[in-house]
């Protein structure tokens, strides 16, 4: 596989995604759209990846938004449709494959993916380079970084389904302030604002979300890890706590048969755990629970 605009380097189970434009500030495009949604959607069946990271080329940019440059619809959108509501029900029509917002096409892949995601932020990310790390879960800062969401100042709106992810992060008032306000954070604001989980220094960035990536696979079992990730995405907005305890239930009964059985055997017999299970093949009732509704 040939990839124009971002870089794959798997090193013992962790793959590591560079956003590779280093000559334009590793800005967005839809060819990186679509780089990044196959490859987040493709790895759920890769069981030699245990955790991403994703970060930017070079030493001044993670991604610094939209690239602006391009001719015409600088989104890639198609300016000759006038699109409904109602003609977005089906998220997978071809007919609105050019109205639907291509972050959200990354972010919504993210949200999908059965591996725990971390963003080594290591310049500036702004715009789509800021909202597409919401979706994962955790954003490692350089100390030269910098987070903005701007798109007040350009007149258009929020985008790759921040307006989900940005208020679980921050709060619905907090996160007004960060949209009206349109302002670039550096790294120890974006710390105090709740949208860093750490600050580090350059040279320390890449390491560091390595050693994060390794405390929270290595030695787990894939499946249940997977499912972590999803249960705690997902129920979080539920209304019911009800419905949360539906899919616990089934989540620990299929666990508890597969690679829990190993776990509890291991904790019994005061060894390390063996797993065998892998996230490639999950349980029974979990592409219904995460299908697209």
């Amino acid at each position: 596989m040939t990839w124009n605009t971002i870089g794959h380097r798997l090193d013992d189970g962790i793959l590591t995604i560079t956003l590779d434009r280093p000559d334009h500030l590793n800005a967005f495009t839809p060819t990186m759209a679509g780089e990044l949604e196959r490859t987040f959607t493709e790895v759920n069946d890769n069981d030699d990846v245990r955790a991403i990271i994703v970060t930017g080329a070079g030493d001044k940019a993670f991604c610094a938004g939209m690239d602006l440059s391009a001719e015409g619809n600088v989104f890639g959108l198609d300016q000759s449709l006038t699109p409904t509501l109602a003609d977005m029900t089906d998220l997978s029509s071809p007919d609105i494959s050019r109205v639907r917002d291509t972050g959200g096409r990354v972010t919504l892949a993210i949200h999908a993916c059965r591996k725990p995601v971390i963003a080594a932020i290591n310049g500036a990310a702004v715009g789509i380079g800021a909202t597409m790390t919401l979706a994962m879960d955790a954003r490692l800062m350089s100390t030269s970084a910098r987070f903005g969401l701007v798109f007040g100042r350009l007149g258009i709106t929020p985008e790759a389904v921040s307006t989900w992810f940005l208020p679980r992060l921050v709060g619905v008032p907090r996160a007004l302030d960060l949209l009206y306000s349109a302002e670039i954070l550096d790294a120890k604001d974006a710390m105090a604002e709740g949208l860093a989980t750490g600050v580090l220094e350059p040279g320390e960035l890449l390491e560091r979300a390595r050693e994060l990536a390794d405390r929270w696979t290595l030695g787990r079992s894939p499946v249940s890890t997977a499912l972590i990730r999803q249960m705690t995405y997902r129920h979080a907005s539920l209304d019911e706590p009800q419905d949360a305890h539906r899919v616990e239930s089934l989540a620990m009964f299929y666990t508890s048969l597969g690679d829990g059985s190993e776990g509890v055997s291991a904790f019994r017999e005061k060894r390390s755990p063996e797993f065998t299970r892998q996230s490639s093949t999950m349980p029974p009732f979990y592409n219904e629970w995460t299908a697209p509704r």
